[in-house]
């Protein structure tokens, strides 16, 4: 099947001229093969180019678009929470000379995932929102937001409750991570502090839909980033 969308394309046209390198395909040749004009093949091949793919032309009526085998390497594909951790990573690079360069890699490989796990890892960035602009600390529990989760957590005075959570998304603050969830045992949502969890299992239950509000974060809406994967 040809690829229709520009971003399908682009990735397509990689692997083409990656199949035969270091010989050339013409421009109308690759027009033929994904159907489109050859202005359309020209445009997309200059916008590989300035990424910084490895692209060169041989004149001649031989000649046509080679790929520089040598400068490229095998096609990488995140999974969407490597996608997002990757995202959350690029955080503390924020107020460095290397903040565009970061944001940039991070696009390249969003552009090479499959579409499913573009939007997927879409939703889970949409699940993590940042307070303040300072560095975030290193997260005790990595927890799956997908599941209806059994933990036992102790409050700020040390008592140890059990409870059955519905994951609603995470709350990154300098000091501290959190997990917000639906809370069977009291009814409502709660935060929890990541470090506090001091066991959890994961269940099989699939929980019904929430969605999280700002004013279900319980803070100063304004100072809060939600996390993107788009670069």
């Amino acid at each position: 099947m040809i690829p229709v969308n520009r971003t399908d394309r682009l990735y397509a046209l990689v692997e083409e001229l990656r199949a035969i390198a270091p010989r050339p395909r013409s421009a109308r040749w690759l027009a033929d093969r994904f159907e489109v004009s050859v202005r359309t093949v020209e445009r997309d091949i200059s916008a590989l180019q300035q990424a910084g793919t490895p692209i060169y032309a041989e004149a001649g009526r031989t000649g046509g678009y080679c790929l520089d085998k040598a400068h490229t390497m095998p096609p990488v594909n995140l999974t969407p929470g490597e996608a997002v951790a990757m995202a959350l990573a690029l955080k503390h690079l924020d107020g460095t000379p290397f903040r565009a360069e970061g944001r940039s890699a991070l696009r390249k490989l969003v552009a090479a995932m499959r579409r499913e796990d573009t939007a997927a890892a879409q939703d889970l960035a949409a699940c993590v929102h940042l307070l303040g602009a300072g560095p975030i600390p290193p997260m005790p529990h990595v927890l799956n937001i997908r599941r209806v989760l059994r933990i036992r957590y102790a409050d700020r005075a040390g008592a140890v409750t059990r409870r059955e959570i519905e994951p609603l998304g995470y709350v990154g603050k300098p000091t501290h991570w959190y997990l917000v969830a639906w809370c069977r045992l009291r009814q409502e949502i709660r935060a929890f502090r990541t470090d506090r969890i001091i066991s959890f299992t994961v269940t099989a239950e699939v929980p019904k839909l929430r969605q999280l509000r700002p004013e279900d974060l319980d803070i100063p809406y304004g100072e809060v980033h939600q996390l993107t994967v788009a670069g």
